[in-house]
C-alpha cells in the first residue's frame, strides 16, 4: 500500500493554513471527503459562515446552534434572510447531504438561486437565535444581518452583552411593517425592528467596534446613535447611515465630537443638513472616504470638507441639487490626496469642477461622471492635460502627469467625439474605461484611447451608437493586455472587430449582447484566439449559430458563464457540444431560443457537473430534469 505522504508529513497547523487558502466551496467540500482528519481540520479552519432563511423543518435559530457547535473558530457570520440557505426542494438538499459533509452545504450559499417556493413561511432568526449567535460563536468579530424579520432590541442587547470583541456590525433592516411582494423586490428589506435600546447596548458592550452599517433602520433615532457614539466612538472607524429617517444632525454632531478616528462615512438622508456635516468635517479630520447622498447639503458643508479633511482619498456625491463648482474648488484646493471621485446626477456642476480637481489632486486615479448634464468635452479634456506646479521649497517647475487608471462616463450627453483625445495623450496609465449612453463618442475617440492607453485591461461600451469596427479594430491592434471587453448594443460593431480582438487580445470576459452584425465568424475568431475565456454573453445575436458554439467548445474549455438568450439559430446540437466540452460551466442563460428543446436543457444539466444556475422557459424542462436538478433551474417570469 502506498504511503500517505500528505498526512504523515504535514502538521495540523499547516493543513489548516492550506484549507483557509481555498476559495472555491466546491473544492473545500471535496477536501472534506478525503478522510476523517481532513474533515475535522476543514471544520476548524472555517472562519466565515454565511447562510439564509431556513427552508427545512428546523428554524434558523436551530441552524445557528448547529453551525456554532461544528465550526468553533468562526469570526465572521453573515445571515441574509432575503435568500434561503436550504432550498424548499428537500430532495436536492438530501442528495447533497449524501455527497458532502452534512453542514458544508449550508455555507457560502449567497450565490444560490432558488426556484419555486420563496420560503416566506419558514421560521426566521429570532431574539433567541441572536442569543445563540453570541453564545456559540465565541470568537465572533463581524456580524451581518439582512432582512432578519424577527430580531428586536431584546435580541441585539443579548447578543451585544456576549460579543464584546465585536469589530463590525451590519444591520440592513426596517421597521416591523410587512411590505407587499412587489415592494419586497424593490426595497429588498422588510419586517424587523431595531431601535435605540439595541444600538445603545452595542455602544455599551462592544467597546472595540470599528465598523457600523445601518440601512433602513426606521425605528432608530438620535438617542440610540448618540449613545453608541458615547460608548464606542473612540474606536469607530467606519459609519454607514442610509434611510434612517429619524436620524438628524444631532447624531452627526455626536459623531463629530466623539468619533475622532472615523475614516469612512457614508450618508444617504433627506433630513441631514449642513450643521451635521460641518460637525463631522471639523471633528473627524482623519476622514479618508466620504459618500454622500443628502439633498439638503450645500457648498458650505463641502467647503468645510476641503478645508479640514486633508486626508480624504475617496469622494462620492450623489443626486446633489444645491452645491456648485465652489465645492469642487475647495476639494481640489485642500484634498491633495484624493484618488477616487464619483459625481452622479449633480446638475449644477460644470466643466470647471473637473478642471479644479484635475489640477489640484495629482494622485487622482478613478473618476466617474454619471448624469451630470453640464459637464462636457472641455471638462474631460482637463483630466488628460499635463499640469505644471511650482515647488515652494526649490521654486522650480514640477510636471504633473495624470495617474488616472479608471474612467467611467455614464449618460453624458454633452461629451463630443474628440473628447477622449486628451485622455489618450495624457493618461498613459489608464487601465479601465466605461462608456454608457454617450451618444457623441465615436470611433475617433476609441482610436485615441487605443493608441495612447496601451495598458488598457477593461473596456465597457454600452449604447454608444457611433462606435463601430474602426474603433474596436484599433483596440485589438494596440491594447494587448485587454482581458475584459463589453460592447453592448453597438449596432455598428461586427465580425471584423472581433477578429481583430481575437488576434490581438487574450480575453477572459466578453459581452457583445445586442450587436446584431456579429455572427459566427467573429465568435469563432474569439474561440480560436482567447483560450482563457471564462465568461461569454452573446445574447440577442440573431446570426449566431451552432458552428460558433462548437468552436467555443473546442477553444474555450475554461468557460464558466454563458448567456445565449434570444439567439434564434442556436440549437440543441451546438448547445450540447458546448456543454460536453466546457465541463467547468456554472451558469447558462438560454431563454427565447426556439432551437433549444428539453433535450438541450437536459444535456447541460447532465454534462456540466458544476452547474449552479440554468435560466430557461418552464415548458422546456422535463419532469426528469426537474427531479434531477430542480434547485438550479430558474424559470423566466412571464406572469407579471
Amino acid at each position: 500500500m502506498m504511503e500517505d505522504l500528505i498526512n504523515s508529513k504535514l502538521a495540523d497547523d499547516l493543513m489548516i493554513d492550506i484549507f483557509r487558502r481555498i476559495d472555491s466551496k466546491f473544492s473545500s467540500d471535496s477536501c472534506c471527503l478525503v478522510c476523517k482528519r481532513w474533515f475535522f481540520l476543514e471544520r476548524i479552519s472555517r472562519k466565515t459562515v454565511q447562510f439564509g432563511r431556513s427552508g427545512r423543518a428546523e428554524s434558523t435559530d436551530s441552524m445557528v446552534r448547529l453551525l456554532a457547535g461544528r465550526f468553533v473558530n468562526v469570526e465572521n457570520v453573515y445571515i441574509n434572510e432575503l435568500s434561503v440557505s436550504s432550498s424548499s426542494n428537500l430532495v436536492k438538499r438530501r442528495r447533497v447531504r449524501r455527497a458532502t459533509p452534512s453542514t458544508t452545504s449550508s455555507l457560502h450559499e449567497s450565490d444560490q438561486s432558488v426556484s419555486g417556493d420563496n420560503g416566506m413561511g419558514t421560521s426566521c432568526l429570532s431574539d433567541s437565535g441572536m442569543a445563540a449567535v453570541g453564545d456559540g460563536f465565541v470568537k465572533l468579530e463581524k456580524l451581518s444581518l439582512i432582512w432578519c424579520s424577527s430580531v428586536t432590541d431584546v435580541g441585539l442587547r443579548s447578543f451585544a452583552a456576549k460579543c464584546k470583541s465585536l469589530k463590525s456590525l451590519d444591520l440592513q433592516l426596517v421597521n416591523g411593517e410587512s411590505l407587499p411582494p412587489f415592494s419586497v423586490l424593490v426595497r429588498s428589506m422588510s419586517g424587523c425592528y431595531i431601535g435605540d435600546e439595541g444600538l445603545a447596548a452595542v455602544g455599551e458592550y462592544c467597546n472595540r467596534l470599528e465598523d457600523l452599517n445601518l440601512r433602513f433602520c426606521e425605528g432608530l433615532t438620535d438617542i440610540g446613535l448618540v449613545q453608541l457614539a458615547l460608548g464606542c466612538g473612540r474606536t469607530l472607524k467606519s459609519l454607514g447611515l442610509a434611510a434612517c429617517v429619524k436620524v438628524t444632525d444631532v447624531s452627526l454632531e455626536a459623531v463629530g465630537s466623539h468619533c475622532r478616528s472615523l475614516e469612512t462615512l457614508s450618508l444617504d438622508s433627506d433630513v441631514i443638513n449642513n450643521k451635521g456635516m460641518l460637525a463631522v468635517a471639523k471633528g473627524c479630520r482623519l476622514l479618508k472616504v466620504l459618500k454622500l447622498q443628502c439633498v439638503n447639503i450645500t457648498d458650505e458643508a463641502l467647503e468645510a470638507v476641503g478645508l479640514f479633511c486633508l486626508s480624504l482619498e475617496l469622494l462620492a456625491l450623489y443626486s446633489f441639487q444645491k452645491f456648485t463648482d465652489r465645492s469642487l474648488y475647495a476639494i481640489g484646493n485642500g484634498c491633495k490626496r484624493l484618488k477616487n471621485l464619483t459625481l452622479s446626477d449633480c446638475y449644477l456642476l460644470s466643466n470647471k469642477s473637473l478642471d479644479y480637481v484635475a489640477a489640484g489632486c495629482p494622485e487622482l486615479m478613478h473618476i466617474e461622471v454619471n448624469g451630470c448634464h453640464s459637464i462636457g468635452t472641455d471638462g474631460l479634456k482637463s483630466i488628460g492635460k499635463i499640469n505644471f506646479h511650482i515647488d515652494s521649497d526649490s521654486w522650480s517647475w514640477i510636471i504633473h502627469r495624470s495617474r488616472l487608471s479608471e474612467l467611467a462616463l455614464l449618460y453624458c450627453q454633452k461629451i463630443e467625439s474628440n473628447a477622449l483625445s486628451e485622455i489618450g495623450e495624457g493618461c498613459k496609465f489608464l487601465q479601465a474605461l466605461h462608456l454608457v449612453d454617450c451618444l457623441g463618442i465615436g470611433d475617433d475617440s476609441i482610436c485615441s484611447i487605443a493608441k495612447g492607453c496601451k495598458n488598457l485591461k477593461t473596456l465597457h461600451i454600452r449604447r454608444c451608437y457611433e462606435v463601430g469596427n474602426k474603433g474596436i479594430i484599433a483596440v485589438g491592434q494596440n491594447c494587448k493586455f485587454l482581458t475584459d471587453l463589453s460592447i453592448r448594443f453597438c449596432d455598428r460593431v461586427g465580425d471584423e472587430a472581433l477578429i481583430s480582438i481575437g488576434q490581438g487580445c487574450s480575453l477572459h470576459i466578453l459581452n457583445v449582447s445586442g450587436c446584431h452584425q456579429i455572427g459566427d465568424a467573429g465568435i469563432i475568431a474569439i474561440a480560436r484566439g482567447c483560450p482563457q475565456l471564462t465568461s461569454l454573453d452573446v445574447s440577442v445575436l440573431q446570426h449566431l449559430g451552432d458552428r460558433a458554439m462548437m468552436e467555443l467548445g473546442e477553444g474555450c474549455p475554461l468557460l464558466k458563464d454563458v448567456v445565449i438568450s434570444h439567439c434564434r439559430k442556436i440549437t440543441d446540437v451546438g448547445l450540447g457540444y458546448l456543454a460536453r466540452k466546457c465541463t467547468l460551466l456554472e451558469s447558462c442563460h438560454m431563454v427565447y431560443c426556439p432551437g433549444i428543446t428539453s433535450a438541450g436543457v437536459a444535456t447541460v444539466v447532465t454534462s456540466c457537473t458544476r452547474i449552479k444556475k440554468v435560466l430557461v422557459e418552464k415548458f422546456k424542462v422535463s419532469s426528469r430534469t426537474k427531479r434531477r436538478a430542480g434547485s438550479i433551474i430558474n424559470y423566466l417570469c412571464v406572469e407579471l
